[in-house]
């Protein structure tokens, strides 16, 4: 049984790093977005510049940083919640509360999510779907399979939280947590 916990265990670690490394590697996008609003608005304003792919790009990586951002968020406690009783409750009736959560609300939403935008992303990959401006990025597939990817990076996020609460009912809470009470590798 031990073995099978560390498994777990490990498998929640791995679960985890996926959502830190995505959601750090989506967060330059906000540096570059930046950078790119920049540019846009010195080109336009001072040289009487425009082009339609670099206003795209912006929106592109606007949507890509929250699809790709959602699961880190989560990770890390980042999404409103309504916490007046949640965070007086003990450890355990917090992962009791989670576990719940998590079942029927996290997985059901994003699983809905999923099956539903499927359609609508194949059919936009059937076309290749590109922008309706002229000179516009021709990604817009790309853009609209960000749907499916943050649906699953959620799921994988939500499993990470089921082996978390399954791992600190089943008395684990030494492994899950620092000597502060923080999660272990929360902000």
């Amino acid at each position: 049984m031990r073995s099978f916990n560390g498994t777990l265990l490990r498998t929640l670690r791995l679960f985890e790093s996926v959502s830190d490394w995505v959601g750090r590697a989506a967060s330059w996008l906000s540096l570059l977005m930046v950078l790119v609003t920049f540019a846009v608005v010195v080109l336009r304003y001072a040289f009487d510049l425009g082009w339609i792919a670099m206003q795209e790009s912006i929106t592109y990586m606007h949507a890509v940083l929250f699809l790709s951002g959602v699961a880190y968020t989560l990770r890390h406690q980042g999404h409103v919640r309504v916490d007046i009783f949640y965070r007086r409750f003990s450890k355990r009736t917090q992962a009791w509360v989670d576990l719940f959560g998590t079942l029927f609300l996290l997985m059901p939403v994003c699983l809905f999510i999923f099956f539903i935008s499927w359609d609508y992303v194949a059919s936009s990959w059937s076309l290749f779907e590109g922008s309706r401006e002229a000179g516009g990025l021709d990604g817009v597939f790309l853009l609209k399979s960000m749907i499916l990817v943050m649906a699953g990076l959620l799921v994988l996020q939500g499993l990470a939280i089921l082996l978390r609460c399954k791992l600190l009912l089943g008395g684990y809470i030494d492994q899950l947590y620092d000597s502060d009470g923080s999660a272990e590798g929360s902000l």
